[in-house]
């Protein structure tokens, strides 16, 4: 198990410490120092080992969602990037000129809009 975790470590950016890692990530960070709380006991209110467990199971449930919604972040970034970069794609056409329009003129015809007045009446 331990080679395992190395070829992990091994994929990580080792330029990079830990601490520069989570301040990319504020969502993450902050749970991990609420992990961390409850490890220290810093609210001094348990005392039992059930509730140790309780409270740790909780705090670890919640970094996991949140790294797999940081997860899910990133590989939507990286997709719109990479879908960005492809030629052709979200590019819209300009639109053409209509020659009945002018820079002033009306949306719309008047006199065609309300034809119907003339039948009608």
């Amino acid at each position: 198990m331990a080679e395992r975790w190395t070829k992990v470590e091994e994929r990580g950016n080792p330029s990079r410490s830990l601490e520069e890692r989570l301040r990319a990530h504020p969502e993450l960070s902050a749970k991990m120092e609420s992990l961390l709380a409850v490890v220290e006991n810093a609210s001094g209110d348990v005392e039992k080992a059930a509730e140790a467990e309780r409270r740790v199971t909780e705090e670890l449930r919640q970094v996991g969602n949140e790294a797999l919604h940081g997860w899910a972040r990133g590989q939507a970034q990286r997709k719109e990037e990479d879908v960005a970069q492809q030629p052709g794609i979200m590019e819209h056409p300009s639109p053409l000129p209509d020659r009945q329009l002018g820079e002033n003129s009306p949306v719309f015809n008047e006199q065609e809009y309300f034809s119907w007045q003339t039948l009608t009446w």
